[in-house]
């Protein structure tokens, strides 16, 4: 690429169906990888929990070291392939514990030669009862994030959210505020919540933000019984959905416009009408 900031990108999303067994789990991971960058993709994105689909309890007892054996895998590939990678969600042990010992669930950001462009981790924890007769208490045994991430790589700022956080608009509003085109939503939507709200709330994002939303998933039913909806989805500043999953294991592909991206901000310019001093903070 040249130093200049990058006008198209190719965007590929990873869907899976991920199990207990963490080692194969990131073999696929790692050829679904490399049939991204085959088909010509710049950014490959991961779901969340992509390593590991468990119950949160047998997710905290594996948490990953960032020097561990999936992130040296996953470095590799990003090299190897010299693609942009977003290892989309795994737990990860918190570096400063002390009281606290539950691990977050930790997004990092790859450039193209395998160096940690950015760490993110998930702020807003899934503690819901969604209507189907289960319960969730993700903060049971995960650790809350405190910090909104951005990075910049080849010109273009990328913007760091996980799954629930998709309900959390002020995320995303702060994201594109600190100058994020392009946002990733690794995800495990369940069943129940997804059929109704997945492609509404990556649509709003998007238009409200006028930014590229790239937002991969699992699905299917997994080892513990949970059930996820899947339809990985890339959508356009427009909130257009240029690419989404079927409901098996694969690689989606659309194309990020710097141009066009630029046209929807200039048709509407929701940026300059902002009334900040109004809306407060509550």
């Amino acid at each position: 690429m040249g130093a200049g900031p990058s006008e198209k990108l190719r965007l590929a999303a990873v869907q899976m169906c991920s199990s207990r067994d963490s080692e194969q789990n990131l073999a696929r991971a790692i050829g679904r990888i490399r049939e991204a960058a085959e088909a010509g993709a710049d950014v490959v994105a991961l779901p969340e929990n992509f390593v590991l689909m468990g119950t949160d309890r047998e997710r905290a007892q594996a948490a990953q070291d960032f020097e561990g054996d999936v992130f040296r895998a996953l470095r590799s590939a990003a090299r190897e392939h010299a693609v942009i990678l977003l290892a989309g969600s795994c737990l990860t042990r918190a570096l400063d514990s002390g009281e606290d010992p539950r691990p977050h669930n930790t997004s990092v950001l790859l450039d193209r030669g395998g160096n940690t462009a950015a760490v993110y981790h998930k702020i807003h924890l899934f503690d819901v009862r969604p209507g189907d007769g289960s319960e969730y208490r993700e903060s049971q045994h995960i650790r809350p994030g405190e910090r909104a991430v951005t990075a910049t790589l080849e010109g273009v700022t990328f913007g760091l959210s996980v799954c629930y956080d998709l309900r959390f608009p002020e995320l995303y509003r702060a994201l594109a505020l600190r100058g994020a085109r392009i946002t990733f939503v690794p995800s495990a939507f369940t069943w129940m919540t997804g059929k109704d709200h997945w492609l509404p709330l990556l649509q709003a994002r998007a238009i409200e933000n006028q930014m590229y939303l790239v937002a991969p998933g699992q699905f299917g039913e997994h080892d513990d019984g949970r059930r996820t909806h899947g339809r990985s989805a890339i959508v356009d500043p427009w909130g257009t959905v240029l690419a989404q999953a079927p409901d098996r294991e694969c690689v989606i592909h659309a194309e990020y416009d710097a141009g066009f991206l630029e046209e929807v901000r200039a048709r509407v310019p929701v940026f300059d009408h902002r009334r900040p001093e109004i809306y407060g903070s509550g």
